[in-house]
């Protein structure tokens, strides 16, 4: 469960801005996604290939 204190005072949506941070870092909604369908084991170890290479690409580019 995720737990926003709110000090006195303090505005509502800053409150609700923390929220909507900790919510996005614990990637419920990331991981329900990824949940909604199957994916066979060749084509996610693919699509890992691809973002490897993608990144490395990238730190090559940075150089």
């Amino acid at each position: 469960m995720i737990v926003v204190p709110v000090k006195e005072g303090e505005n509502i949506e800053r409150a609700l801005k923390k929220f909507k941070r900790k919510y996005e870092k614990t990637g419920i909604v990331k991981e329900l996604r990824r949940r909604q369908q199957f994916d066979k084991p060749s084509e996610l170890k693919r699509l890992k290939m691809e973002r490897a290479i993608y990144v490395q690409k990238l730190h090559q580019n940075e150089d």
